[in-house]
């Protein structure tokens, strides 16, 4: 009896420190937007090294963590659709630093690599333990990185159109997508933990005070679908819902109005529609001028001159940007992406998480049509490996040896029915 306690306590100190290190990459993915913000706003370039240094350190971290026996292979990896279409973007990204007009290949090849060092941090996190956990780590990670982002805002002076942050260094359109995006995140890790329903209501109010109006009109279409077609909430719980979010609109509706007076009278003209309508017209002309595989990865603020006073970083549309940089090629790749990614939620058994996952990609659909990424998707790859793989592989009927399952007689029509469509759906 003496060895055991010690034995059990030992156990459950290392499954809390196996947690660690991937709640630790979700916190960096979501606070890393605040790092030049906060230590580097008089030397911009150093705030740009330091962030690349913390993603390589991560890596190798992990790298050095994931050593030893994995628990899933690289081929389960490689049978879902959505991260195969990943490694797509990500292997033409790479191949157009070939023909890229960009001003130096080294900085381009730097932000390509971090954005294939995050997708590679998850491959590997989810390979060292069980992919539910981990992955579920991640979220939390995330979701306490956006909380840090949130605090932040909160505590920044706000600028001369009453937004928080600054447009450079922590732009308020990311702002409000990271607490969106760990809104959705928290609202999955809230079925098994209620605590984290707190969290959404912060995270909710800090996205309404960025004042990033594409996102707050995503993120609404996005939740209106949720609780429409959540079947596992009850009518009294939506109706709390829908009346809280009035509540809070009713609260932020006199800075909105101020704002709107500034936004149509001394706002920058490009971030208007108009302005937007400009954008796109004259970032479409020079993607015609190479429309089959696009300018190329870094491309972007080397062609595109600035708008008068303002300096565009994307085309402000995810369409337009990806066909800009990638062309054609860009076009079936995006759409490729997020149709696998829907395809394969649509199959999911759960109607609550199927619901929060297609509300998920509204918002990022709908948040496309006016704001994006300067490199990534505007849903960010590694997010898409994260989930994809944690919702193919708890729907993979061989994880655990099941497949002989479907020549047992004790199985019912109905489970050897689901078993073979899921097996149908993850092919080797």
């Amino acid at each position: 009896m003496s060895t055991i306690a010690p034995a059990a306590l030992l156990t459950g100190e290392r499954q809390s420190q196996m947690f660690l290190l991937p709640g630790a990459v979700g916190f960096y993915f979501a606070a890393r937007l605040c790092i030049t913000y906060l230590f580097f706003q008089s030397d911009p370039p150093t705030g740009a090294i330091v962030s690349f240094a913390l993603n390589l350190l991560l890596l190798v971290v992990v790298v050095f963590y994931a050593f030893g026996p994995a628990s899933s292979s690289l081929s389960f990896a490689l049978r879902v659709p959505p991260f195969r279409w990943v490694l797509g973007f990500l292997g033409f990204g790479c191949c157009s630093l070939i023909w890229s007009v960009t001003v130096s290949e080294g900085i381009a090849f730097a932000y390509w690599s971090e954005m294939a060092a995050q997708v590679l941090m998850i491959v590997i996190l989810l390979r060292t333990g069980s992919i539910e956990k981990m992955a579920g780590a991640v979220m939390k990670g995330y979701i306490l990185g956006a909380c840090l982002i949130a605090l932040v805002e909160w505590f920044s002076p706000t600028m001369y159109d009453l937004r928080p942050g600054n447009d450079d260094y922590f732009s308020p359109n990311a702002i409000g997508f990271t607490c969106a995006f760990g809104i959705f995140m928290a609202q999955y890790v809230a079925r098994s933990s209620k605590g984290w329903r707190i969290i959404v209501a912060f995270l909710a109010i800090s996205m309404m005070r960025s004042l990033s109006k594409t996102t707050i009109i995503a993120f609404a279409v996005g939740e209106a679908f949720v609780l429409v077609r959540d079947r596992s909430m009850s009518r009294k719980t939506k109706f709390a819902l829908v009346l809280v979010a009035f509540l809070v609109l009713w609260a932020f509706w006199g800075l909105i109005d101020n704002y709107y007076e500034v936004y149509t009278h001394l706002g920058n003209q490009s971030e208007t529609l108009s302005g937007r309508l400009g954008i796109w017209a004259y970032v479409l002309e020079q993607a015609f001028q190479q429309p089959w595989i696009g300018h190329g990865f870094h491309s972007f603020r080397n062609v595109i001159p600035p708008f008068g006073d303002f300096e565009a970083w994307h085309a402000h549309n995810e369409l337009i940007q990806q066909f800009y940089t990638y062309g054609v090629v860009g076009i079936v790749l995006l759409v490729g992406t997020y149709g696998s990614f829907y395809r394969m939620v649509r199959r999911l058994p759960s109607p609550a998480t199927r619901a929060l996952f297609i509300g998920l990609l509204l918002f990022i659909i709908v948040r496309g049509f006016a704001d994006t990424e300067n490199f990534d998707l505007s849903f960010p790859l590694w997010a898409i490996t994260l989930i994809s793989l944690m919702l193919a592989h708890a729907e993979d009927p061989r994880r655990d040896g099941s497949t002989e399952l479907t020549r047992g007689p004790s199985l019912s029509r109905q489970q050897g029915a689901k078993q073979r469509a899921a097996l149908k759906a993850y092919p080797s």
